[in-house]
């Protein structure tokens, strides 16, 4: 009995661990999104994707007002959004990007988690070619004809729509533009009604690496590595 619990204990620690990241997360593109283009919601693109990506991780309504106003004022950290590019264990590459207000220890950090993850740290413009920068909308199904929706939205910027499922197993459609074209889609999306789950510019791989399950675990070990630095938004790779 008392192994169970110690057994439910860990993985309650470690979901509580993993919100409080998302949510840290979120707080800082608030910060950012707001320094930009101010606190109003309806008047900063940036700020209302951060606000709808907040919904999805079901972070509290209260906290998402207490980022806005602490991101309002004069004592509000001033974070600069840096990429980092490396290669993890096989040749998988990897693109870190961080939102920090010390970039001497968030790159001492990353180069510290690439070396002990096996991989090693490179120069800019090293493997960010093998990535395309697209914006990525996720979008409840519900009462949605996809394909109409799909050929309205060519002419606003879409390049590629599918189907995807949430952490939880629910199901969405998952539209992807050129980064250039986020807003230009978003104010699409929004003019016809559509339920935004989330909004993200991501790093999607052009040539996904195909790794046996042990290399593979190697990789996703120094990815985890490197997601669990305070200064990480997000990261991506080349890894099918």
């Amino acid at each position: 009995m008392g192994r169970i619990f110690e057994t439910r204990k860990a993985t309650m620690f470690a979901r509580w661990d993993k919100m409080a990241k998302i949510f840290t997360r979120i707080s800082k593109d608030i910060t950012i999104a707001v320094k930009a283009g101010g606190p109003i919601v309806e008047n900063n693109p940036a700020l209302r994707r951060a606000v709808q990506n907040a919904r999805a991780a079901n972070m509290p309504k209260d906290k998402v007002e207490n980022a806005i106003k602490r991101a309002s004022g004069n004592d509000a950290s001033d974070y600069q959004e840096l990429i980092y590019e490396g290669y993890g264990p096989h040749g998988v590459a990897v693109l870190v990007q961080t939102a920090t207000d010390n970039p001497t220890r968030t790159v001492a950090n990353v180069r510290n988690a690439f070396n002990k993850g096996g991989g090693n740290m490179g120069s800019t413009g090293s493997v960010a070619f093998q990535f395309k920068h697209m914006g990525v909308f996720r979008i409840s199904p519900e009462g949605v004809d996809a394909e109409e929706v799909e050929l309205d939205l060519i002419d606003h910027g879409l390049e590629e729509m599918g189907e995807g499922e949430s952490d939880k197993g629910e199901p969405q459609l998952v539209i992807r533009c050129a980064f250039n074209d986020f807003g230009r889609l978003q104010r699409a999306i929004e003019e016809r009604g559509l339920t935004v789950i989330s909004a993200e510019a991501e790093y999607i791989p052009t040539a996904p690496t195909e790794l046996p399950e042990e290399a593979a675990t190697e990789v996703l070990k120094m990815i985890d590595r490197l997601e669990q630095d305070d200064d990480v938004q997000k990261v991506f790779h080349t890894l099918a």
